[in-house]
């Protein structure tokens, strides 16, 4: 797919320059030194008188003056009496001294524990969170579905043969419209929407937009349970994330847990370049167009992909919804048919995000978004070049390739717009005409 905007990443440009070798010294064991001579001397053991008793039983001979006085001993009842008052006496005494310690916590201003709250206590208040995660499915289990697709595909004898696939969406509006991947309902001829309460509809397609993987779909019903766009901008690395969908087709409803793992990731998904959140939340085939909550039971992403290599877990992916809620928007307004109309506008351009660490590595002037290949008519015209840093668009400061692409799909096919770059620490300004996205597709 030859996107204009695409993010184009080289992983191995991601490679750091290795480190250079350090020399350690390794201080060799000192020799044990001779152990100190031991003067040992043996003396005899000494021989002391033993004297021997009759034992209790047998009878004392000789005169009573001469017997041995008789051992007295203490009898087991006045053994266990006097265990029994020694407790009783520590008792007493523990209770003072615990009384007197409370007495001068309270009368010092130390606030005293109060164990007996603790039962009553819950993730969210553990976590700093809203809600506790089974809050958050309650919230939300009935506005993801269930999304079942059928069509036709020809095989390798040229047949042509039915397929079926399946996914999952979010219930953005009470009057039924649906959000959800595009790769979800691509090539469908029926689409087929089951709710969390088991009932089933018939969807139509409203519109879709392939660059952005992003699709939205209607089925007549009303009075549905919607989700709550949340603000996708203010997640941070560590925060919760429940992602609810379809996974494998069979399991509707299912809710998994995890955390932001990772922002702004840009990865190329099946020849679709995005940008995406990433989390650790188990995520499998089917799940895709699901929703992706924060703490407070919002939608900040709508659950993209997966990484499915062999002996990778917990890498999966979710379209920020900061990126299409604006998509979704237009779909929903214009039925579908005047975004497909309008199309998608381009500088014609391809380009690539470095970092500063890259940058220094490769001799590059900064960190920052660059022209990696120019392709439409207009640009090559309007005079970009390859490795232009992209400093501006209509004013507005570039720092990152979202931006850029954001600020360039707010636009409309034949806007002139300005773009300033850099090239050679010169900065230079550059008027364009959009252009229509070219994709294969």
């Amino acid at each position: 797919m030859d996107e204009n905007e695409r993010h184009v990443v080289s992983f191995d440009s991601f490679d750091e320059e290795p480190e250079k070798g350090k020399t350690v010294e390794i201080e060799s064991p000192k020799p044990a030194e001779p152990a100190p001579e031991v003067s040992t001397v043996v003396e005899p053991a000494s021989v002391e008188p033993v004297s021997y008793e009759a034992p209790a039983h047998a009878a004392p001979t000789g005169p009573a003056h001469s017997r041995p006085k008789e051992k007295k001993y203490v009898t087991r009842g006045a053994l266990i009496a006097c265990m029994i008052a020694t407790m009783l006496v520590s008792s007493v005494l523990g209770g003072m001294i615990g009384g007197t310690l409370s007495r001068v916590n309270t009368e010092s201003g130390r606030a005293t524990r109060d164990d007996s709250e603790l039962s009553q206590l819950d993730l969210g208040d553990a976590t700093g969170s809203g809600l506790t995660v089974s809050q958050i499915v309650d919230k939300n289990e009935n506005a993801v579905v269930e999304i079942v697709v059928s069509g036709t595909a020809q095989n390798m004898w040229g047949q042509m043969q039915l397929v079926q696939g399946a996914g999952s969406g979010v219930i953005v509006s009470d009057d039924g419209y649906i959000a959800t991947n595009y790769h979800v309902i691509q090539g469908a001829n029926k689409v087929e929407v089951t709710l969390h309460n088991g009932k089933t509809y018939t969807a139509r397609i409203i519109g879709s937009d392939p660059s952005n993987d992003i699709a939205v779909i209607k089925i007549d019903a009303k009075d549905l349970t919607t989700v709550t766009i949340g603000d996708s901008s203010t997640v941070d690395v560590g925060d919760l994330a429940v992602a609810i969908g379809n996974p494998l087709g069979q399991l509707g409803g299912t809710a998994t847990t995890g955390i932001i793992s990772a922002l702004d990731r840009t990865l190329e998904v099946e020849g679709t370049t995005l940008t995406l959140l990433q989390t650790d939340a188990a995520i499998n085939g089917g799940n895709s167009g699901g929703g992706l909550f924060n703490s407070k039971g919002e939608l900040i992403g709508i659950v993209e992909s997966k990484a499915s290599a062999v002996g990778v877990e917990g890498l999966a992916f979710a379209l920020p919804i900061n990126n299409v809620s604006g998509i979704i928007n237009d779909m929903i307004e214009n039925g579908g048919s005047a975004q497909a109309a309008a199309g998608t506008p381009a500088v014609g351009v391809v380009i690539s995000e470095v970092s500063e660490d890259n940058a220094q590595y490769y001799g590059l002037e900064s960190a920052g978004v660059y022209i990696a290949q120019v392709t439409g008519a207009n640009a090559q015209s309007a005079g970009f070049q390859e490795m232009d840093r992209i400093v501006s668009f209509n004013g507005q400061e570039i720092k990152s390739s979202n931006e850029f692409i954001t600020l360039v799909r707010k636009c409309k096919i034949g806007d002139t717009v300005t773009i300033v770059v850099s090239r050679n620490g010169q900065e230079i300004e550059i008027k364009t005409v959009l252009e229509e996205l070219q994709t294969n597709n």
